[in-house]
């Protein structure tokens, strides 16, 4: 009962935008909104930028959108659900453009869109998860790149091993209190700047 609970305090906090043309689809979407708790706002006629400040996004699938980059879930943080009047080829590759966490057909219905808001704020919970496990991953192999680019230059410019030069990269960084990766950037930033002032090879580490 508390899971329960806390999805409904959920979905009372969050804010929600309509995007779609006034009429008696719009209304049912609305009323059921209402009944749910969300903090509701219309928007129309069509914008060219996603609303902003909005939780989840219910959007018209509309010609609107061909060629956009602003209205697709990778560059925005909301939930975007999908309302489509008919699943033409023409209205697939729009959706498909948008890579919506959920879709609502017409006619729309009250007893779908409490389950497809629930589902649709899952998958977009999810896939931030990934995204920001993803972007450590890249975040951990660009620093592992770097550092080893600085060992090279640190060990040809000093006579080092690869080990010593290493060691005296961590040595720096305890003293500093910054960390190996942020040593990596300043040896690396250093020796682009004394090789274009033709300075070559500097001296060996203190």
């Amino acid at each position: 009962m508390s899971s329960i609970r806390r999805l409904h305090e959920d979905l009372r906090s969050i804010s929600v935008a309509v995007v779609y043309p006034p009429g008696e689809e719009r209304e049912v979407l609305i009323d059921q909104l209402k009944r749910i708790g969300c903090r509701l706002r219309i928007v129309w006629p069509f914008p060219g930028d996603p609303p902003a400040e909005a939780d989840v996004i219910f959007f018209q699938v509309a010609q609107e959108l061909q060629g956009s980059s602003t209205w697709t879930a990778s560059s925005i943080d909301a939930t975007l659900i999908a309302l489509s009047d008919y699943e033409s080829p023409t209205t697939l590759k729009l959706l498909l453009d948008t890579s919506a966490h959920g879709v609502i057909t017409r006619p729309f219905r009250s007893s779908g869109i409490l389950s497809t808001l629930v589902l649709a704020r899952s998958a977009q919970s999810f896939q931030a998860r990934l995204q920001s496990k993803v972007q450590k991953l890249e975040d951990t192999i660009k620093s592992r790149r770097q550092i080893e680019r600085a060992i090279r230059m640190l060990s040809e410019s000093q006579q080092l091993s690869e080990t010593q030069a290493y060691e005296h990269m961590r040595s720096r960084a305890t003293k500093l209190r910054i960390t190996v990766a942020e040593v990596s950037a300043m040896i690396i930033d250093a020796h682009e700047a004394m090789e274009k002032l033709g300075l070559g090879r500097a001296g060996g580490p203190r």
